[in-house]
């Protein structure tokens, strides 16, 4: 543990932020697991689900959980398997 003030406080908001970023980076992960079981089980109803991990993702990009081009890489696989299923 730190003795000077100001590292103390850098340890306890350290500690927050990785609380908060595991919880969004769950949630992210979570609706993209979502859609998926919803593509497996029926495609055509997979739709709004797709567009809550869509927005899942763009959310965790500005962020900074994720990279913004490993949302964008993510958003094109997701939709790439969206048109395979329904198209």
């Amino acid at each position: 543990m730190p003795n000077i003030k100001s590292a103390v406080k850098r340890v306890q908001l350290a500690k927050q932020r990785t609380l908060k970023n595991a919880s969004l980076r769950s949630s992210l992960r979570t609706a993209i697991k979502r859609f998926e079981e919803a593509l497996a089980t029926d495609p055509a109803s997979a739709k709004p689900s797709l567009g809550k991990a869509v927005r899942s993702l763009d959310k965790a990009a500005v962020k900074g959980i994720i990279h913004k081009n490993a949302a964008a890489r993510k958003k094109s696989r997701l939709n790439r398997k969206f048109n395979k299923a329904v198209g």
